[in-house]
């Protein structure tokens, strides 16, 4: 037991990942609370599903237009700076909003105004964090396991950010979420300035700007397992997670529920996420992941399928986890296989389109649920939006031979998978079994 803990928690040897890790997982507490009170002040000031969907897409539409272009600049910056800086922006726009809504002065145009201006933070943020990864963890091969706590991290703090956001609206209101999560982010900015980088960065040649964002996308592009992985998630993140936007729908129109269902079902979706987390923590290898990420999106579809269908809080609490747990593997994987095959001269422009991918297409599938859920009912979106995500599901395994053609070589020049011996075929039985 005690072995098993200290494999899965490896990446924390690393003084660097260690702070960070303390630092974010405080901090991402505060960003849950900060969603949960968002969507439930706009619910409670217009009960409109329209606009649950718009102040979503608000929030994370910058970083489809920006995410590409911000990815050229992180390849370029000093990353732990640019985090420094992204860090202390977002701790601002949250005591804006506190201000706003402890004064009982704040109306949907500054929630819509300060949705986007966090949108923008992120969309620098996002790829400077996920590629600053491979800069905390000393030992290149604990870098998948460091993915895995940090998905470990954000599901944890799912887990306990809702359940507390839901007793602090329901006692004092949204404005001590926006609050206490401003305080929050104090703990991640001093966890960055504590940081002695010793990895360089590898930066990419500085050129024109469009011609740095066309060979990142041309790289990505023409990488059938790229390409093929950041389609799939890109999927997922436009008809699956907006389901996130329609939860107060559920808590107060389907369930019968008020802010503490709210937060109860959020609590039980980070559940199954962190549950999931933990699980590919403890994974040895990144071998198998390429298959793994089609099974969970399955997953994933099939719990909103059948969430859709539910009336009753206890089942949805019981399928919620499920959702979670697909969802966020599917994610996790993702990252872990790009991490493992990018060139790092070109990881931030990657990074930024795994961010465009998981969080740059999600507004407007938050549009579209809002639209949708005004004209056929929250519970008939999300069925759609769930068989679509199954079905997405079974293309992307249908790509799986061609991305393990790309995915091997890489593998074997890492030392992943061992080189074949001269003369024997790729079809031999003598070859190790497909692994992605």
């Amino acid at each position: 037991m005690v072995a098993n803990f200290a494999f899965a928690v490896r990446a924390l040897g690393s003084r660097n990942y260690r702070l960070f890790f303390i630092g974010q997982s405080i901090s991402l507490i505060g960003t849950w609370m900060t969603r949960i009170a968002t969507s439930w002040l706009v619910y409670r000031l217009t009960g409109s599903a329209a606009l649950l969907g718009i102040v979503s897409f608000a929030g994370q539409i910058p970083m489809f237009f920006l995410g590409p272009v911000a990815g050229v600049w992180v390849d370029r910056w000093d990353r732990h700076r640019t985090l420094v800086v992204t860090q202390a922006l977002a701790m601002i726009q949250s005591f804006a909003l506190a201000g706003l809504a402890l004064a009982g002065v704040i109306n949907i145009w500054e929630i819509l105004f300060l949705s986007l201006v966090q949108g923008l933070i992120n969309a620098f943020d996002m790829p400077s964090r996920q590629a600053f990864v491979v800069q905390m963890v000393e030992n290149r091969d604990q870098v998948g396991n460091a993915i895995a706590l940090n998905s470990s991290m954000v599901n944890a703090s799912r887990l306990v950010g809702p359940a507390v956001a839901g007793v602090i609206i329901a006692a004092y209101g949204e404005g001590y979420c926006f609050l206490l999560d401003g305080i929050s982010f104090l703990a991640v900015i001093v966890s960055l300035l504590l940081m002695r980088i010793t990895v360089p960065q590898k930066r990419s040649l500085p050129g024109h700007v469009l011609e740095e964002l066309h060979e990142g996308w041309r790289y990505v592009v023409e990488s059938v397992a790229i390409r093929s992985i950041l389609v799939q998630l890109a999927l997922a993140s436009l008809l699956g997670f907006p389901y996130t936007v329609l939860m107060p729908i559920f808590a107060s129109d389907i369930l019968h529920g008020g802010p503490h269902a709210l937060g109860f079902l959020m609590a039980a979706n980070g559940v199954g996420a962190l549950v999931g987390a933990v699980a590919l923590a403890l994974r040895k290898s990144v071998l198998g992941l390429g298959r793994y990420i089609a099974v969970c999106s399955a997953l994933f579809g099939g719990s909103l399928v059948a969430f859709a269908f539910s009336r009753l809080l206890w089942l949805s609490l019981v399928l919620m986890p499920l959702a979670g747990f697909g969802f966020m593997q599917q994610m996790a994987a993702s990252n872990t296989v790009l991490q493992t095959i990018v060139d790092d001269e070109k990881r931030g422009r990657v990074m930024a389109f795994y961010g465009m991918a998981f969080l740059g297409v999600a507004p407007f599938g938050s549009l579209l649920a809002g639209a949708l859920a005004a004209h056929i009912g929250a519970p008939n979106t999300v069925l759609c939006s769930g068989a679509l995500v199954l079905a997405g599901s079974f293309w992307y395994a249908r790509q799986l031979p061609a991305i393990r053609t790309v995915v091997r070589p890489i593998y074997v020049k890492l030392g992943i998978l061992p080189e074949l011996a001269p003369g024997v075929a790729q079809d031999s039985p003598l070859e190790i079994p497909p692994e992605d």
